[in-house]
């Protein structure tokens, strides 16, 4: 049988190299010319051809030893907009963007599978299909790899994609943690233009303050989650943005502020997106004021399938052990397009723990100095191969 774990091993130094190269790079979007570049460059050293879709994705197949099945493993590729203060030697070289969400790591690691089941062809039947996707962080990159035809020809069967990063506490340096069911939420966007009718801050009585009206919103906002969803049901309103007037002495004509949803279930959302809406119109009636509202939907949620997770959980088994794995009970509340894939085809999306306290690895992801542990990116590689191995060559046919 073979070691996968062994042939990760082997090829560790080389994907850490992989992942310091594309740090040092970091690209914002769909701009990614260089890091698809890169990309693009590795896979044509293994003998694997490659082709760009969506403006910088990557799509590429390696083909096993006879006709089957296709399984798809899925990194994003993109950076975010963020000075960088780790000061490490490989630190950005793009100021004003960073790698500061894993996704270095995480196309490095894809490509650490490449090579692996590259070089060993012959011990499987079917299809890996490579999918390296821009614009995670924005714009859902993972819609327009769809809607270009990323998952036909060969059709993918499963898909699998994992995440790095202290995401959740339980989930230790170089343990695995998987959930059987919804593991991320959805992401709402909306923005709240509040207008009023300006004037002298001593006599507001000729006024229309956009200021309170808008304060008395965001207060309200607060209470339909508290108060109108069930409590089981986790759900978050969060304003994070808010801006208005110049002055202590002038009452402003406009205030805009604005916010993210994030639900759990479907009704929610839906009902969520309504309220937000009444209250804000109700609160401005209220004032005399007036209020432009702009709700965009993004991703759904993220929801690994319940039957391949189990079947998952055994290849990674092997690979790190029982011990090192942690079953999740409860979802993150941030959000992935990588549910857009998992709305088209069963598959699992995982974490991989990566900070590490003793080595003062300890920032979340998003923060200028995050950082990981570059003694786990032989993991990321295994598990994929082992899963990839384990469905191509298995009975298992059947997915709820």
């Amino acid at each position: 049988m073979m070691d996968v774990a062994k042939l990760a091993r082997r090829i560790h130094e080389q994907v850490i190299h992989w992942r310091r190269a594309l740090h040092e790079i970091p690209e914002f979007i769909f701009d990614l010319h260089k890091t698809s570049q890169f990309a693009r460059g590795r896979l044509a050293e293994m003998g694997i051809e490659s082709k760009v879709i969506a403006k910088t994705g990557i799509v590429a197949v390696i083909e096993g030893v006879e006709q089957g099945r296709t399984i798809a493993l899925r990194a994003d590729m993109d950076a975010i907009a963020l000075r960088e203060e780790t000061g490490l030697p490989y630190t950005s070289t793009h100021d004003g963007y960073m790698h500061a969400c894993g996704h270095d790591a995480h196309t490095a690691m894809v490509l650490g599978a490449a090579k692996i089941l590259s070089e060993n062809r012959s011990h499987f039947k079917g299809n890996v299909k490579l999918l390296l996707q821009p614009a995670e962080e924005h714009q859902g990159g993972a819609r327009q790899m769809i809607e270009e035809g990323c998952m036909e020809n060969p059709k993918v069967d499963v898909i699998l994609g994992l995440h790095v990063g202290p995401l959740f506490e339980q989930v230790g340096t170089g343990v695995i943690g998987i959930h059987h069911g919804t593991i991320m939420a959805s992401i709402d966007t909306f923005f709240v233009k509040v207008l009023g009718r300006g004037g002298h801050s001593a006599m507001p009585h000729q006024s229309v303050d956009p200021i309170t009206t808008a304060s008395a919103m965001i207060g309200g906002l607060q209470t339909i989650v508290s108060r109108e969803l069930n409590p089981s049901h986790p759900a978050v309103v969060t304003i994070g943005s808010i801006k208005g007037g110049t002055s202590p002495h002038i009452i402003p004509e406009v205030v805009k502020f604005g916010g993210t949803v994030r639900t759990v279930h479907k009704n929610d959302r839906t009902y969520i997106e309504k309220r937000i809406k009444e209250v804000c119109k109700s609160i401005a009636g209220a004032n005399r004021a007036e209020v432009e509202i702009d709700y965009r939907n993004y991703y759904p949620t993220t929801v690994n399938n319940r039957e391949f997770t189990r079947f998952f959980l055994k290849s990674v088994e092997k690979v790190v052990g029982k011990e090192n794995i942690v079953e999740l009970d409860e979802p993150h509340m941030g959000g992935d397009d990588v549910a857009y894939f998992l709305e088209r085809v069963p598959g699992n999306y995982f974490v991989l723990g990566s900070n590490n306290p003793n080595k003062g690895i300890i920032y979340p992801n998003h923060h200028p100095k995050f950082n990981i542990d570059e003694d786990v990116l032989w993991i990321g590689p295994a598990v994929f191969a082992q899963a990839a191995f384990d469905f191509l060559n298995s009975g298992f046919e059947r997915l709820a």
